[in-house]
């Protein structure tokens, strides 16, 4: 073979220097493109000195220098990605804590309030006291009118003394009401005519007579009940009450002074 087809490359040879040739091109564009980034980062963290402090920029620094050793603080490498994540979680967030944040400044005002801090303040219903009961008389009226006829004590042809009583002028047929709670008896007089006499607690006698006709002819009665109706019976010259009050063990006394004792005027 001649000396110059020797010293020529063969096909294989040259394919095989082509792909080393790529093959170097390769690894020097990768070269390129990491020192590239390398250089990016490192100008993207040093901004971050403020938010990283001393101690990241050192690290910064040295990962710069020396790229195959890793620090024991976070590496230049590291910080743009940990601002980056940083910076694509923050926004969603700070939108939970702002929105935590504002339901919580909503609630502290009213869990934290105290009196005269302009809040409310929950103030104890008052308990309604029961009305009191009304106080009961201590005696009622025997008839629905005021007004008084003859008089206590008076003399006339119609008495053989003198008037035992008062009496009431009120027509026929009206209500004749117990004065006090008591208890009733009925009976006929040929001067008083019909009669409802009234018992007390005390023992006193009210006597109501002239009567028409009896609702209540014997039992206990309670004050203001019906017990009759006003007549003109026995020895009457027209239909009047005639009321007579006669304490326990006594004769008649003047019903005017009883009346006005108990806390009633009947004139």
């Amino acid at each position: 073979m001649a000396p110059e087809a020797a010293a020529r490359p063969t096909r294989a040879e040259l394919r095989l220097a082509a792909r080393e040739q790529s093959r170097e091109q390769s690894r020097a564009q990768r070269r390129g493109a990491a020192r590239a980034t390398r250089a990016a980062l490192f100008r993207v963290a040093v901004p971050s000195v403020a938010a990283l402090g001393v101690a990241g920029a050192a690290g910064a620094v040295v990962a710069q220098e020396q790229p195959d050793r890793v620090p024991a603080q976070a590496s230049a490498a590291d910080a743009p990605a940990t601002a980056a994540a940083h910076q694509a979680v923050t926004p969603a967030a700070a939108h939970t804590d702002q929105a935590q944040a504002s339901r919580g400044d909503a609630r502290q005002p009213l869990s934290g309030a105290l009196p005269g801090d302009g809040q409310p303040t929950a103030t104890a219903t008052p308990t309604a006291e029961p009305a009191p009961e009304p106080v009961k008389p201590k005696v009622v009226m025997p008839v629905a009118r005021h007004g008084l006829g003859e008089l206590f004590g008076e003399a006339g042809t119609h008495w053989a003394n003198r008037h035992t009583g008062i009496d009431f002028p009120v027509d026929g047929g009206s209500e004749v009401y117990a004065v006090q709670d008591g208890t009733i008896r009925t009976q006929w007089n040929p001067f008083y005519g019909y009669m409802s006499i009234l018992k007390m607690s005390d023992g006193t006698e009210a006597w109501m007579c002239h009567l028409r006709a009896y609702k209540i002819r014997k039992g206990p009665v309670k004050q203001g009940d019906v017990i009759a109706f006003v007549g003109s019976s026995g020895n009457s010259t027209g239909p009047h009450l005639h009321f007579e009050i006669r304490p326990a063990g006594s004769g008649p006394v003047d019903p005017l002074p009883w009346f006005l004792a108990n806390g009633l005027d009947p004139r």
